[in-house]
C-alpha cells in the first residue's frame, strides 16, 4: 500500500508560481513512475507530468516549458514547480504512483489562478 499526500496548492495571481509537493509513504525507489494529474471543473482528469525511477520526465503540451517535475529520493517526495500560471491551470492537482503495476492516488490539492 502506498499513501500519497499532496500539499502546496492555493490561490495565485496570473503569471505567478506555485510548487506542489507529494510525499509518499514508501521509498520512492520502489515506484516506477510518479505522476501529476489535474482535473478542472467539468473536465476529465488529465496527465500533466511524469517522472520515472531513472529520472526521465514527460510533460503535457499545455505545460511544457512552464512546469517542472522533480524528485527528492531522500525525502520520498516529488514536486511540481509551476511557473507562468494562467486561469487555464486552475484545477485540483493529484499525485499518482505506479508501483508494481498498481496505481495509487492522493486526495488532491486545489490550485486556483485568479486575479
Amino acid at each position: 500500500q502506498v499513501q500519497l499526500v499532496e500539499s502546496g496548492g492555493g490561490l495565485v495571481q496570473p503569471g505567478g508560481s506555485l510548487r506542489l509537493s507529494c510525499a509518499a509513504s514508501v521509498n520512492i525507489f520502489s515506484i516506477y513512475a510518479m505522476n501529476w494529474y489535474r482535473q478542472a471543473p467539468g473536465k476529465q482528469r488529465e496527465l500533466v507530468a511524469t517522472i520515472r525511477v531513472g529520472g526521465t520526465t514527460n510533460y503535457a503540451d499545455s505545460v511544457q516549458g512552464r512546469f517542472t517535475i522533480s524528485r527528492d529520493d531522500a525525502k520520498n517526495t516529488i514536486y511540481l514547480q509551476m511557473n507562468s500560471l494562467g486561469p487555464e491551470d486552475t484545477a485540483v492537482y493529484y499525485c499518482n504512483a505506479n508501483r508494481y503495476n498498481i496505481y495509487y492516488w492522493g486526495r488532491g490539492t486545489q490550485v486556483t489562478v485568479s486575479s
